[in-house]
């Protein structure tokens, strides 16, 4: 998912770097607010994460295949602090390992760090106290699925101005159905450490609630 330099037109890395700039500003604002314990845990977060990305099956007609940690990181610190970090984790990816591309890490953040942290959030939280790990693992599975789709339409949209080889009708179904099936790799995961936590340090879960 992390989409190189090349594959994008220059208007859709403008406006998805816009897109997550703005939400980045209120990002800072808000996670100001956040408590000193999920403060404490962003870098902690940020490292598990880049581990578990840095396993990544290629794909036909997209990018690349692998986990994204986006509502972990939601639910255990809340999506303001989630969101730096999925920050974290892309630049470094990016800058040191070229993992992702300079001129798409807009499009990147957008969608690991905005598109699944949000989407995780909102999943998890819609579900009542006893239901959590259920919701976990729906959180897990729909933010990486609406993430690679996300993914699938910016590809899609440079297909159109001539700078991606393929169209929507290859890059949706490709990006979003294969993350569909690993959300429930990525569901499971979520919803397991969710349960453990809980169960062992419940202080930490309490840090995502905003």
């Amino acid at each position: 998912m992390h989409i190189p330099d090349g594959y994008l037109d220059p208007a859709t890395c403008a406006a998805t770097y816009l897109i997550t700039l703005a939400v980045g500003v209120i990002a800072f604002r808000r996670a100001r607010l956040a408590g000193d314990e999920a403060k404490l845990l962003v870098p902690v977060l940020a490292a598990a994460i880049f581990v578990a990305q840095m396993l990544n099956w290629p794909l036909p007609g997209g990018t690349s295949l692998h986990l994204v940690g986006g509502a972990l990181a939601a639910i255990l610190v809340g999506p303001w602090l989630g969101y730096f970090v999925m920050l974290l984790v892309l630049l470094v990816q990016a800058l040191v390992f070229h993992d992702g591309g300079i001129t798409t890490l807009g499009a990147n953040v957008l969608n690991m760090g905005i598109v699944a942290v949000f989407t995780g959030y909102l999943v998890y939280r819609a579900f009542p106290e006893r239901w959590r790990v259920a919701g976990a693992f729906l959180a897990g599975w729909l933010s990486i699925t609406l993430a690679g789709l996300a993914c699938g339409v910016e590809l899609g949209l440079s297909s159109l101005a001539g700078q991606f080889l393929y169209g929507f009708s290859v890059t949706i179904p490709v990006m979003g159905g294969w993350h569909a099936l690993l959300g429930l790799i990525e569901g499971a995961i979520t919803a397991a450490v969710y349960a453990y936590l809980r169960a062992r340090a419940p202080a930490l879960v309490a840090g995502g609630k905003v």
